[in-house]
């Protein structure tokens, strides 16, 4: 038995394998791009480490598609196999993962305040738990699994980041900024530190100062993995929006935003559709960006991964002309919905489905039914994840639609006076 750098104890003899844990926790807690990579080295120097065969299987879960989810399976039985000669915080870790591959999140939720409860010093469990509650739109249980163990993590600077973050979710701005200001000083390598400032100054619309401070420190990102890269980069790209620079936010999109992402991972394409969609309701031309991007998602169709990121996917397939993939995906999210574990069942059928009608209207011109289906949903957004930055696109399309509409109002109104027509109706 030996402890990792978190002071836990470690169910294995070796050393190269704490070795590995411990490399894993810094890739983990830093979003580093070689966090597979040390896990194989951990997994070689004791295959019968539970741990390290749990960090596999949710390192491949959370990269939400169906190939990552298949790797994530024979890890996830490795673990299981070892429960009875492991210690009780590692018995829970390996149950918590083993509930969300069966997306029983609520479990898994559970088992991570648990854990964090009982060993405070487990931070990898604390991400965990805050990656679940974002995707629920939990921001106050987000905020409190990492503030609560704080006291005892003091020295760590990564927990300051996981506050911050928090704290701008749940609106407290001037606390956010100060603790990711701390975090990046005790290491300006902190990249989800420098994350959490930056949605606090998008907010406050202090635009100079976002750009300046991401960029600033944009050189310590080269060592992320691409969807922490390409999404501070995305943070970078809002910024020049606001300041209506359509050829800086281009360009940023093919050098960085999508230049940079891996093709095939869900968040990348996310993050890359996002920016496509709000350049477009500006009023710029994106060019043939949509079917190019689109190409990538065949293998989205039937993942159902997570709803926040299905409303991506649907709208960027119908901006791209692509029907039947289009076809194929909205039967597939219906078929789903029927199944999906309970807990989240409500999230799917009574905003993602209505939502993703709206969003597919829009794409499609069709302003009335866009309005009519995001109308009622947009309060309730927040169920179904993703930060305050990135939620607010769907209202910016529902807001563009009713826009429209008046607009299509007024030239009718017009038209009538003109034409002589208003006194008949």
């Amino acid at each position: 038995m030996l402890e990792d750098a978190q002071g836990l104890e470690v169910t294995t003899d070796s050393k190269a394998a704490i070795a590995a844990v411990n490399n894993f926790i810094d890739q983990a807690l830093s979003y580093g791009k070689n966090a597979e990579a040390v896990i194989r080295q951990g997994i070689a120097a004791d295959p019968d480490c539970a741990i390290i065969h749990a960090y596999a299987a949710a390192y491949y879960l959370s990269q939400e598609n169906a190939q990552a989810w298949q790797q994530a399976k024979p890890h996830l039985e490795a673990a299981q196999q070892q429960l009875p000669r492991i210690t009780k915080r590692e018995q829970l870790y390996v149950q918590a993962i083993a509930a969300w591959a069966k997306g029983a999140i609520d479990r898994a939720i559970a088992l991570h305040e648990t854990i964090t409860q009982k060993f405070p010093r487990d931070l990898i469990s604390v991400q965990q738990g805050q990656y679940h509650y974002f995707y629920l739109g939990d921001q106050e249980r987000l905020l409190s699994i990492a503030k609560k163990v704080l006291p005892e993590n003091l020295e760590n600077h990564y927990l300051y980041g996981m506050v911050a973050f928090g704290l701008e979710q749940c609106h407290r701005l001037q606390e956010a900024e100060a603790m990711g200001r701390i975090a990046t000083s005790m290491n300006r390598d902190d990249p989800w530190a420098h994350h959490a400032v930056a949605h606090v100054m998008e907010t406050q619309g202090r635009v100079d100062e976002g750009i300046a401070w991401m960029e600033s420190l944009a050189d310590t990102w080269e060592n992320c993995n691409s969807m922490l890269y390409t999404h501070n980069w995305w943070h970078i790209a809002l910024y020049y929006l606001e300041q209506s620079n359509s050829e800086k936010v281009l360009a940023l999109y093919d050098s960085h935003v999508w230049g940079r992402a891996q093709k095939y991972s869900p968040k990348d394409q996310v993050g890359a559709i996002a920016l496509l969609l709000r350049l477009e309701l500006r009023g710029f031309d994106v060019g043939e960006r949509w079917q190019k991007l689109s190409a990538y998602l065949l293998p989205r169709l039937h993942e159902h991964a997570l709803p926040f990121q299905d409303l991506h996917y649907i709208y960027a397939l119908a901006k791209a002309g692509r029907t039947d993939w289009l076809e194929q995906m909205w039967l597939s999210i219906q078929q789903h919905a029927l199944t999906v574990n309970p807990f989240v069942r409500r999230h799917w059928t009574e905003i993602t489905i209505p939502c993703a009608r709206g969003m597919v209207a829009h794409a499609n011109g069709d302003w009335l039914e866009a309005v009519a289906k995001l109308q009622p949903v947009l309060p309730r957004l927040s169920q179904i994840g993703g930060s305050h930055a990135q939620r607010v696109l769907f209202e910016h399309v529902y807001r563009d639609a009713l826009l429209r509409i008046q607009k299509q109002s007024q030239i009718y109104f017009l038209g009538t006076v003109k034409t002589g027509k208003l006194a008949a109706i």
